[in-house]
């Protein structure tokens, strides 16, 4: 009898859908690529939500820890991605709950080399521009956060968001626009 195996590459390939069923049937390879292809959006999503880099990747393990406690719930009715961003996003606010501090924003992406941000003079106002940004997302309420970070930084579309923050679409294009006015109002000296 020939063994079935498949090659790193083809499992690469793979579906999130059917790498999910995989590694719910035991398959700890299969949920290895999962955790690869989908680390990086979600240790961004956790740096947005609580400013720090360590309590970011505390949160995106033990969502993964979860999520494969949890895949036999898995009901693939929403996406994988969209799954473990709900996790993911529980997750950080439940550690927001335990700590008091505000959010920070310290998590910006570096700047491109030839970038005018990248011009050792503009270094304070892009820091000072941050600090403000950082004040004005925390001065949000939480529904609004979670909404602007996975739309403004995450990219992903209203239905997706709706299905994490279990509300509904116009209650997402509803927070998002309050947040977004409220944003632009604090913002409105660096323009």
């Amino acid at each position: 009898m020939i063994e079935r195996t498949a090659s790193p590459r083809l499992e690469c390939d793979l579906p999130d859908g059917l790498l999910a069923v995989r590694a719910a049937e035991g398959d700890e390879d299969s949920f290895a690529v999962l955790v690869r292809r989908h680390s990086r959006s979600l240790l961004t999503l956790a740096c947005c939500m609580l400013g720090n880099p360590q309590d970011a990747e505390d949160a995106v393990q033990d969502a993964f820890v979860s999520a494969w406690r949890r895949l036999p719930e898995y009901r693939h009715s929403a996406e994988f991605r969209t799954w473990m961003y709900r996790i993911t996003v529980n997750r950080c606010l439940t550690m927001r709950r335990r700590r008091l501090s505000p959010l920070s924003l310290n998590t910006v992406v570096e700047p491109v080399a030839g970038d005018a941000w990248s011009q050792p003079d503009r270094s304070a106002e892009r820091d000072a521009a941050t600090v403000a940004l950082t004040r004005a997302l925390a001065e949000l309420d939480a529904g609004q956060r979670i909404c602007w970070i996975l739309r403004e930084v995450q990219g992903l579309p209203y239905r997706e968001i709706a299905h994490m923050t279990r509300t509904s679409e116009p209650t997402v294009r509803g927070r998002l626009f309050r947040a977004r006015r409220s944003l632009q109002e604090a913002m409105g000296p660096w323009r």
